[in-house]
């Protein structure tokens, strides 16, 4: 499903990714782990197309996505800090860009457990609430690949864990083939089907 081949990423003059070698199977959530810095967020990043690639490839369902724009990739992206259009109700955050046979606004509000929440106002909602809206507004458009960039580590200890079983609960139902990065081991034992050093990956 996502196949990354001697991923190589140069930032200025550092190379940030020499070599990164991955294959996530359809329908599996592979967590990626390493210290601040070592460059996790990049390789989500050169996936969906937000920083260039200086060799390798990286193809999903078998075919290159080097020089396809990010908006045609078929790649749902979830941040740390969720970004959210703060001006945008529950259900239009949802359903911003959404098109026809994607999954519809009350279904994915549903799934996070998010039920009536269309006309709330983003400023309202607490930060696992934002979080949930961030991940159903990611899974709408029924993407090929989805990227999770430590979305946990902003909450308590409490919330945190309850958060990541319900991503996986969340990430199982829906069948989606999704990668997380993330520096804490016991989250991605909770989230991932699969976890790997980010370092192991490059050779």
């Amino acid at each position: 499903m996502l196949e990354i081949d001697r991923l190589r990423v140069v930032l200025g003059d550092r190379i940030i990714l020499d070599g990164l070698t991955l294959e996530v199977e359809r329908g599996a959530i592979t967590c990626i782990t390493g210290p601040s810095g070592s460059g996790k967020s990049t390789l989500l990043r050169a996936i969906a197309g937000l920083v260039a690639v200086a060799g390798g490839d990286i193809r999903i369902d078998h075919a290159s996505v080097l020089g396809v724009a990010t908006h045609r990739r078929g790649v749902g992206l979830v941040f740390q800090d969720q970004a959210l259009f703060p001006h945008l109700s529950v259900g239009r955050n949802v359903g911003f860009g959404v098109r026809r046979n994607a999954r519809t606004v009350t279904e994915m509000l549903e799934l996070v457990d998010l039920a009536g929440f269309e006309e709330r106002a983003v400023a309202t909602l607490s930060g696992g609430e934002r979080q949930r809206v961030a991940l159903a507004r990611a899974l709408a458009p029924a993407p090929r690949v989805l990227l999770l960039d430590e979305p946990l580590s902003a909450l308590d200890d409490e919330l945190h864990d309850r958060l990541a079983a319900d991503l996986r609960r969340v990430l199982r139902e829906v069948g989606a083939t999704a990668v997380h990065v993330t520096h804490d081991r016991a989250e991605a034992a909770l989230v991932g089907d699969r976890t790997v050093d980010l370092r192991d990956l490059m050779g």
